[in-house]
């Protein structure tokens, strides 16, 4: 066997590198609900700051069975993308519905700093940016959240209602009921008051706070027009690609929508079903103040959630402080480190 000789690699060269055995680590050591109440904050912070980003709808490339995407997004200083896929089928199959990981990168000299699993960060920063438009939408006072879809995002949504909003009762439905008894059964201890139902309809009695998650790629009826009554906060947020609805177009009509990115919400989200001009509020716009969130106890409020590039950006910068002194990462020779930066092709000869 050859042998290469391989000069030491710099501190620049070696980027730190978060598996999910690691981001697992990090997330107990850190507590669960402090991560996601941490996320918030984070996320929360970028978008009073979102006129600082630079933004576009994410890159898809749709199939017959899925889409796989790339989301980038920068502030000027650092840039990330997260790579994602969305196979509904998979599931049925094994497998997850939705892989992720993503990488940030300095942009004065373009090298990453991050590389990271995203798959579970997904799930953490989709939770925490629920709870963020619950936080500024929904009722005050609200106790009782429905949860119609029973996937890998569900105890998630739940526990950072918990921790953001104060939630003390989760009320689950699922068409699949192992799906839900599998949830119930993950949040029986986790201090809420945990309540499976048989239907979506009896799911949503008494609830202030209803979350809609379902994977089927297709215009579906998840929510009808007389299910949702006054003064109640919608969390859409299973709908994120072009054919993938949940929600009857009776409720789009008059509830107030709160959206992350209208560009991307008008081809993703609930509101593909109406009229291009429908109105909508973007969500950073009342988080900073500058346009009210909720006005009346009557009001009916949806957040019509695809989840947006400078969310995983808050995610990955977030990972990136909080696993320092942890030790709960690797460090990947990824980045060709020649002593003269122009001789490139010298260090490939040099390690024959």
């Amino acid at each position: 066997m050859t042998k290469i000789a391989v000069t030491e690699p710099s501190r620049l060269a070696l980027v730190p590198f978060v598996s999910v055995a690691n981001m697992m680590r990090l997330v107990h050591h850190i507590g669960l609900e402090r991560v996601l109440t941490d996320l918030t904050a984070e996320i929360e912070a970028d978008f009073r700051r979102w006129p600082s980003f630079d933004k576009t709808p994410r890159v898809a490339s749709h199939s017959d069975v899925g889409v796989i995407e790339l989301m980038p997004t920068s502030d000027g200083e650092t840039y990330g993308f997260k790579y994602v896929n969305g196979h509904p089928k998979n599931a049925r199959e094994g497998l997850q519905t939705v892989t992720a990981f993503g990488l940030l990168a300095d942009v004065s000299t373009g090298y990453p700093v991050l590389l990271s699993e995203m798959t579970l960060l997904t799930a953490l920063r989709t939770a925490a940016t629920s709870a963020m438009a619950a936080k500024h939408l929904a009722p005050k006072g609200a106790q009782v959240m429905a949860m119609i879809g029973n996937g890998a995002q569900s105890e998630f949504q739940a526990l950072a209602l918990k921790a953001v909003c104060g939630i003390t009762e989760v009320r689950l439905y699922d068409i699949d009921p192992a799906a839900t008894a599998k949830c119930a059964a993950n949040l029986a201890k986790s201090g809420l008051k945990v309540t499976p139902c048989t239907t979506a309809q009896k799911a949503i009695e008494g609830a202030q706070i209803i979350t809609t998650c379902t994977a089927d790629k297709q215009y579906a009826t998840i929510l009808s027009d007389n299910m949702v009554g006054a003064g109640v906060h919608v969390n859409a947020i299973g709908g994120d690609c072009p054919g993938k609805t949940e929600l009857a177009p009776g409720i789009l009509r008059r509830a107030d929508i709160f959206v992350e990115y209208p560009p991307q919400t008008r081809v993703e989200g609930e509101i593909q079903q109406m009229p291009a001009d429908h109105p909508v509020t973007e969500l950073w716009q009342v988080i900073t103040g500058a346009t009210p969130g909720r006005t009346g106890a009557a009001q009916v409020t949806l957040f019509d959630g695809v989840g947006f590039a400078i969310e995983d950006f808050s995610a990955l910068r977030y990972v990136r402080a909080a696993m320092q002194g942890t030790g709960l990462f690797e460090e990947l020779d990824m980045v060709a480190d020649p002593d003269d930066p122009r001789d490139l092709y010298g260090m490939l000869m040099r390690a024959r």
